[in-house]
């Protein structure tokens, strides 16, 4: 049998969303609180229950839409399992929305879109509940921030927004929506599209801030899509103002 649920975390105490060696990740605190619960408190963990995630998400990106599958002999009991999987897990893990799916049910293979959201600061002086978020001291124009992004609504080679470890060879994506809006002092920049490149979201928005801090024309973002080379975008902006808010099937 298949289950599959939401994943909420807070990425800063881990190197990322997937099991990496010697290295803390959602992945191996969600397996181990798994075979704690479905095998036994006393075995050791060798991966005996996997879990397939949706998508990675690199080191200090959060989740609250991350979706996981896992495969079990038995049937489970929906609101018991996942209150007592809530109690085994960190406090910065926890998940929801139990349900049996389908065994062609694939966390990773069959999403469809995935949305990504990215919040900065955008105050000259700091405040103590600005947390770990980028904050961005010059004055930004949010209708140029708009038009910018526009340019990379569609399908388009993201060769220009990706980093080196990117595993997939295809640089093809489709970008749904692209929105930016202030809110108070804090900017939102909500990118949904089918797939994501290795830190294509966190490229694209220090383009955005190139645009910004340059005064430069948002026709410029054009320009460094079609260039295909990663040179001519933006640094990566810190991930954690990063967070993977839905993914759709």
């Amino acid at each position: 049998m298949r289950y599959a649920f939401k994943v909420q975390y807070i990425g800063k105490n881990y190197s990322g969303s997937q099991l990496q060696p010697d290295k803390p990740s959602v992945q191996e605190e969600l397996e181990k609180a798994l075979c704690t619960l479905i095998i036994g408190g006393n075995t050791e963990y060798n991966r005996q229950v996997k879990a397939v995630f949706s998508g990675r998400t690199d080191k200090g990106v959060n989740s609250v839409g991350q979706v996981v599958h896992f495969d079990v002999d038995k049937p489970i009991v929906a609101s018991k399992f996942i209150y007592s999987l809530n109690e085994i897990l960190p406090d910065d893990i926890s998940v929801s929305d139990l349900e049996k799916v389908d065994l062609k049910f694939h966390a990773q293979k069959s999403a469809k879109r995935r949305h990504y959201e990215y919040v900065f600061v955008n105050r000259k002086c700091k405040n103590a509940f600005d947390g770990d978020l980028l904050r961005v001291k010059y004055d930004i124009d949010i209708d140029r921030m708009q038009k910018a992004l526009d340019y990379i609504k569609g399908e388009h080679d993201f060769s220009s927004f990706k980093s080196s470890g990117t595993l997939n060879p295809s640089k093809i994506c489709f970008i749904y929506e692209a929105k930016v809006e202030r809110v108070g002092d804090r900017v939102h920049i909500n990118i949904i599209g089918n797939r994501f490149l290795y830190n294509m979201v966190r490229a694209i928005v220090g383009t955005l801030l190139e645009i910004e801090g340059h005064n430069l024309q948002a026709s410029y973002m054009k320009g460094v899509l079609d260039a295909k080379d990663r040179k001519k975008a933006g640094r990566n902006v810190s991930p954690y103002g990063l967070t993977l808010m839905k993914v759709e099937y």
